[in-house]
């Protein structure tokens, strides 16, 4: 596993987790979102020689961790702009936005590793690995 390409590219779900506080509305956050996968699963195609899959995977797994940890952190101000995400959580989740976001963010963790992997592992058949 190349740990320092996945903690490189874990920035981007750093810059995201600040960037959804308050400024990136959920309308068009799967669109940055799909940018931010389609480039590292090129960038962890081209860089790393084996195990494409578990390093997209561990970049989201790193990802999560940023997330969470800003999203509990600046709890107030992310449920004051994204109400929708805190009234589709479950009874007792939505009323603690934070055990909620504790609760669900690791699934949501997984889910997209299981993509950026996917990607990864697609990539790395297309991509001509740098010298």
């Amino acid at each position: 596993m190349n740990w320092k390409i996945i903690l490189q590219l874990s920035i981007f779900g750093l810059i995201m987790a600040i960037g959804t506080v308050s400024l990136i509305p959920i309308t068009i956050e799967p669109i940055f979102w799909l940018a931010i996968f389609v480039f590292s699963a090129y960038v962890i195609a081209k860089v790393c020689n084996e195990k494409y899959f578990l390093n997209g995977f561990c970049v989201c797994l790193v990802n999560c961790f940023w997330i969470i940890s800003i999203h509990v952190l600046f709890a107030k101000a992310y449920t004051n702009n994204h109400l929708q995400v805190i009234g589709s959580m479950p009874g007792s989740l939505a009323i603690h936005p934070r055990l909620g976001m504790l609760a669900t963010g690791p699934g949501f963790g997984v889910v997209s590793g299981l993509v950026l992997g996917s990607f990864s592992w697609i990539a790395a058949k297309f991509v001509k690995k740098a010298n």
